[in-house]
């Protein structure tokens, strides 16, 4: 029954970002050809292909190195958070971790985090509530680095953005997210009230031991032996990111001029469209890049093209190989280890 329900909750999640991705092909499909969809002489999908096969590789090439040095340098980092909590696991172990997570998030988004802490948790005997407090500590670095890279864009190009914003964006909408943020950080403050009052009461109850372990991993962060390494990784990981962007510009005909202004826009956009609940952002990724192009005179059909080169090289190529390669690898390495 389980497994049913996980295979539903897949299904669902590739329904929402395929449903998206359709509907914004239907749409492209229509302004490319100007004619009704029916029309066989006109195919966006033969674009698409054309384009594709247009792209300059070696920029791909590049940017997957960029893309693996982002991954060395958020491991470096994780390492770090979980030896301020005692813990030294293998590099290897924490890599491979971190990629097959990745990969599961292609399938339901949100839950490569917890495969990550899983597979610590099997290969290196960190215990489950330590390894998630890990977790934790690294997604609030990444939350606050993007506000950061939010506040820089605004700061930047403003003008740009509330363009955007202004032309695409439902203004009810924003409202209600940000109604739902608050009331989610009111709950999370209440819940984490009741429990330090249970933990203060003494109780022995397994959950609230493991909830008060959860607790101190949390504050062991603030023992970091070095903080500024820690901001240098993040630092590394956010550049990254970001050239991987800007670069595949220069892969792209019809985007190869545009200037590193543009590529910081496009990449916070890209990067709020793969927070979204979809299979690694497919879908909502295209639909924010799409438009955030066209706001400076990339046509729809070649930006819808530029959106797809992208996620589909980094976001499900790549991801969906290294996945699948450390998903194999863990095992055979540990395994070798656990000989030695």
């Amino acid at each position: 029954m389980s497994r049913l329900i996980q295979g539903l909750k897949v299904l669902i999640f590739i329904i929402i970002g395929g449903g998206i991705l359709w509907l914004m092909y239907r749409s492209q499909q229509s302004a490319y050809c100007d004619v009704p969809d029916s029309d066989l002489d006109c195919s966006l999908l033969d674009k698409l292909l054309a384009d594709f096969a247009s792209i300059d590789w070696k920029w791909i090439l590049i940017i997957l190195v960029i893309y693996m040095i982002s991954n060395v340098a958020r491991t470096l980092r994780w390492k770090q958070i979980l030896a301020a909590d005692g813990y030294t696991p293998q590099f290897v172990n924490t890599l491979g971790s971190i990629m097959v997570g990745y990969f599961v998030n292609l399938g339901i988004p949100r839950a490569g985090e917890i495969a990550r802490t899983a597979l610590l948790t099997r290969y290196e005997s960190v215990p489950l509530e330590k390894s998630l407090a890990s977790v934790v500590v690294d997604r609030v670095a990444d939350i606050v680095s993007l506000l950061i890279i939010l506040a820089l864009a605004f700061l930047f190009a403003g003008g740009d953005l509330y363009q955007y914003v202004t032309e695409y964006a439902d203004p009810s909408i924003l409202r209600k997210l940000m109604y739902v943020a608050f009331i989610g950080a009111i709950i999370g403050v209440i819940c984490i009230y009741i429990i330090r009052r249970l933990i203060k009461q003494g109780s022995e109850h397994w959950i609230i031991q493991k909830a008060n372990s959860f607790l101190e991993s949390l504050v062991s962060v603030s023992k970091l032996d070095n903080v500024w390494l820690f901001v240098l990784y993040t630092v590394v990981i956010w550049i990254c990111y970001y050239f991987m962007t800007y670069l595949c510009f220069f892969a792209f005909e019809p985007t190869s001029h545009l200037s590193a202004k543009v590529g910081f826009i496009i990449f916070v956009l890209g990067t709020l469209g793969i927070v979204f609940p979809s299979p690694g952002g497919m879908g909502s990724y295209q639909f924010l890049v799409m438009n955030g192009l066209m706001l400076y005179g990339i046509e729809s059909a070649d930006a819808f093209s530029f959106s797809n080169i992208v996620f589909f090289a980094i976001q499900l190529f790549c991801n969906l190989l290294l996945g699948i390669f450390f998903f194999i690898l863990l095992p055979l390495y540990n395994m070798k280890s656990n000989e030695a």
